[in-house]
């Protein structure tokens, strides 16, 4: 992608978050997705956050919501993403998606298909060792690994309340996941 295309992307963002306060936007398949944030989605990332900080290495760094070019029609803005500390240092809207070591999205209404069938494709497809899924609409985690060009080799899914290990490069990382917030408005699967 070229330095233009990838400027022209993010001004298209830009816009759009402007325009709707409390959404996330991000470009997928060449079109402008937008998802409302609630309360649930937040919380849940600031648990994964400072849960991931208390056991990630100070050479990486956090980002949340920031975009992630990966070609000229999807352009993602991950709920956290694990790159290093010195890319994150410089304060930039949009970074290479080479860069992440670990990436987490949060499940929402309107975020289900992209989360489940098409990031896993794209993170795969450029080598993150890790994806995890918080899911609070079914109360559950997706943990993704050993990527390939079509998507990851490896998925689990584990039901909030169980805690959490997933084998990274960052490490060997745990979750509590039963303090993460279900959706009381979400349809139990049980």
């Amino acid at each position: 992608m070229t330095v233009s295309g990838i400027d022209r992307l993010h001004s298209q963002l830009s816009r759009f978050e402007d325009m709707f306060p409390g959404h996330l936007t991000e470009i997928v398949e060449g079109s402008i997705m937008m998802s409302p944030v609630k309360p649930h989605h937040a919380e849940t990332i600031r648990l994964v956050w400072n849960t991931l900080r208390e056991q990630v290495a100070e050479e990486w760094g956090f980002t949340s919501d920031v975009a992630f070019p990966f070609d000229e029609e999807n352009e993602f803005c991950p709920d956290l993403a694990i790159i290093p500390t010195v890319e994150v240092a410089k304060n930039d809207g949009a970074y290479s998606p080479d860069l992440i070591e670990l990436v987490v999205e949060v499940v929402s209404q309107g975020s289900i298909r992209r989360d489940y069938e098409l990031k896993p494709r794209w993170y795969a497809s450029r080598g993150i060792a890790n994806y995890l899924v918080f899911d609070p609409l079914k109360g559950h985690c997706v943990t993704m690994w050993n990527p390939g060009p079509d998507g990851y080799r490896g998925r689990d899914t584990i039901p909030y309340g169980i805690d959490l290990t997933v084998d990274s490069p960052l490490g060997k990382l745990t979750f509590a996941t039963a303090r993460l917030p279900v959706d009381p408005k979400a349809r139990p699967t049980r």
